[in-house]
């Protein structure tokens, strides 16, 4: 990690490696904290793929403190199309089985319907990745607290225990000191491997290839729309845009790796399918890795420099998202001087078990993808293989994934006494258990409960007295931003379970009661990772 004798290199506060979505996330998160960061991109234009596909409903709340949601919808899949799964043991056939889930339009309409805390603020939206990099991309450049430089390298960096040297090369080599860097850049991260943070895996790996094209071909909708086609002989297609934008990506064996993969994917479809243009392939090795550890004193890793997983499920980039936010108020404490000691350690601490957690939902369901072709190929009958489906339908809507990771055991969350609330696949259960997302209701004015959220935070108070008062005090002693938002709305109390409820700035629960406790200090210094008094 020598990186040269450049004695007077630039300082740039915070760098972030990698202008994907987790990176420009992480980058404007810091803006909202009014901290400074330097966003590097060794690319010079946006992506020409799209990698993911699926945002889910928590990613899409917190990109909505971007005010980015608009945009997003408006150029992603429209929301009245289904989100369905199709089974069949070749294309040629009807399908075997279909899993469909309510479409956008639908999940909005119950969403405005039900105010019990069972419904996410945001449903979920389709977009091709590459979009969402644009997106946000055209956010980081035009945000003044965001330094974007396109087609910058990082070459090298090396670390003492004030700063961080970046050798970073954009036509020609220089040298930046920063505070931190965060390494969002990718399987192949070079920030994580100068920091010497090593991945273990799990599960199969293998080479694959995607090939995105398009294709107007009517066989592609014989048996109706479709957001995934799963066939037996090996092969997944993915609609991009519910017209004529696809991706196929399957396996390939040694002696298929230089065949035409058009020839490959129209064999392992089983049709002649018309395709009128390629518009990129690419071969990637499967994995389901975590990174050992995240951080390596002021390096850190988050997105899939962190965590890989296979292309089911739609876990990757939203993980990614929830690392962001997470890392971000954290890196903006230790900038603005009021964390404490172990806050910046709490990221790792609450964001691996995610990872770890996601992994292995990852894993069920790419484990009924490997099954369901040995099962067609062993002679299972239609019907044998249509049970075994049905069996594991729960798998891919799995809302407790989204929106009930917890941070219960986190250093930084007031634990309490008691059961946690229960955890289900198919529905979330609506808590404000400490480390817990707070569950999403509509006050009577109409207007939702997040959005009365600051940036900072946030101690909602359902108290008719404003009880929480003193916590401003306390919080404005350890110079902590807080926001004390008094609510009066029978209904939230009532979902949101207690009188007061302390917020982090990532939305998740600090610390509730029903009454104020007897040392806002101890509380607000646990929450920013200092000891307890």
């Amino acid at each position: 990690m020598d990186i040269g004798n450049d004695r007077t290199p630039h300082e740039a506060g915070i760098v972030v490696v990698g202008a994907g979505p987790v990176g420009t996330t992480l980058a404007l998160e810091l803006a909202r904290q009014g901290v400074p960061s330097t966003l590097v991109e060794r690319h010079t234009a946006r992506s020409p793929y799209p990698k993911m596909d699926f945002l889910n409903g928590r990613s899409m709340e917190l990109l909505r403190r971007l005010g980015v949601v608009e945009e997003i919808r408006d150029r992603g899949v429209g929301p009245e199309h289904a989100f369905r799964f199709q089974w069949s043991r070749t294309f040629a056939e009807e399908p075997l089985m279909t899993w469909e889930y309510s479409s956008v339009e639908e999940l909005c309409k119950r969403n405005a319907e039900v105010n019990d805390g069972t419904s996410a603020l945001e449903a979920y939206q389709r977009l091709p990745g590459n979009i969402l990099e644009e997106i946000l991309r055209d956010r980081a450049a035009a945000h003044p607290l965001v330094d974007l430089r396109m087609g910058t390298k990082v070459v090298d960096l090396d670390q003492d225990a004030d700063s961080v040297r970046v050798r970073l090369d954009d036509g020609r080599e220089h040298t930046v000191r920063a505070d931190y860097v965060v390494g969002c850049d990718g399987a192949g991260s070079v920030v994580r491997g100068a920091a010497d943070l090593t991945l273990s895996g799990e599960g199969p790996g293998g080479n694959h290839r995607d090939v995105y094209f398009r294709s107007s071909d009517p066989l592609l909708r014989r048996h109706g729309h479709f957001f995934l086609a799963v066939v037996a002989s090996g092969i997944t297609l993915v609609s991009r845009d519910e017209s004529d934008t696809w991706t196929a990506f399957f396996p390939v064996s040694e002696q298929e790796e230089a065949a035409d993969p058009l020839d490959v994917m129209r064999r392992r479809m089983g049709v002649e399918l018309r395709v009128e243009e390629v518009l990129h392939t690419a071969m990637w090795k499967g994995a389901m890795a975590v990174a050992d550890s995240y951080r390596d004193g002021r390096v850190l890793i988050a997105g899939d420099a962190a965590h890989q997983f296979y292309p089911t499920g739609g876990h990757g980039a939203n993980t990614g998202i929830g690392d962001a936010v997470d890392l971000a108020w954290k890196l903006a404490a230790q900038t603005h001087g009021w964390a404490g000691p172990g806050l910046l350690d709490s990221y790792e601490a609450e964001r691996r078990p995610v990872a770890l957690f996601n992994r292995e939902m990852c894993a069920n369901l790419l484990e009924v993808w490997g099954r369901f072709p040995r099962l067609a190929a062993s002679g299972a009958t239609r019907e044998t293989l249509a049970g075994f489906l049905r069996e594991e339908e729960h798998q891919v809507e799995n809302l407790a994934i989204h929106f009930d990771y917890r941070y219960a055991h986190s250093p930084v969350v007031v634990g309490e006494e008691g059961t946690e609330p229960a955890w289900s696949w198919r529905h979330t259960t609506p808590s404000t258990w400490p480390g817990s997302r707070p569950p999403h209701v509509f006050l009577a004015d109409g207007s939702a409960i997040f959005d009365h959220l600051g940036d900072g935070f946030t101690l909602v108070d359902f108290t008719p007295d404003g009880a929480g008062a003193a916590a401003v005090d306390a919080a404005r002693a350890s110079g902590i931003p807080l926001l004390h938002r008094r609510v009066d709305d029978p209904n939230g109390r009532a979902v949101w379970e207690r009188d007061l409820v302390l917020l982090r700035p990532d939305q998740h629960v600090a610390w509730r009661g029903t009454e104020p406790p007897g040392d806002w200090r101890a509380v607000l210094d646990t929450a920013r990772g200092a000891p307890r008094r």
